[in-house]
């Protein structure tokens, strides 16, 4: 196959094809009378898995690693694993750091209803964030 080919294939795109090429995590071969990539079934199958294991929130290293394990013949489930659930809990942070900053956005919305627009006057540059935490007691800005 060649990369429109394997793209088409896999439901992709050739730049993505061409991407995971000079990653290396496809091996083609050359076509000896046109010198073009080769692909087969093989390079199918990886950049099937390379694109599954991306949406599940691998790194490029880490599908790397993944792979070279497999290509040695040792099972790659036990890193899967470890890594997943590493990446489940970062997930899990995130979304708490995110939940707060959503919830220190509304108070902010909120009390910037009420308050003036100011002038930079050498003291302030903008009200609105330099004072939204005064109005709501226990709603204080993490530094």
């Amino acid at each position: 196959m060649k990369v429109k080919e394997l793209a088409k294939s896999a439901g992709t795109t050739s730049d993505t094809v061409r991407f995971y090429t000079r990653e290396k995590l496809l091996k083609p071969s050359r076509n000896p009378d046109n010198n073009y990539q080769q692909y087969d079934g093989e390079d199918l199958r990886r950049l099937r898995f390379a694109r599954k294991a991306r949406q599940l929130g691998f790194s490029l290293p880490e599908i790397k690693q993944i792979l070279d394990k497999a290509d040695d013949h040792h099972s790659p489930c036990p890193m899967v694993r470890d890594a997943f659930q590493q990446r489940l809990a970062d997930v899990e942070r995130e979304i708490q750091e995110l939940q707060q900053l959503r919830k220190r956005m509304k108070t902010a919305l909120v009390a910037w209803q009420d308050m003036p627009d100011g002038t930079p006057d050498g003291h302030t540059i903008c009200r609105l964030i330099e004072h939204w935490d005064d109005s709501e007691p226990g709603n204080q800005a993490e530094e």
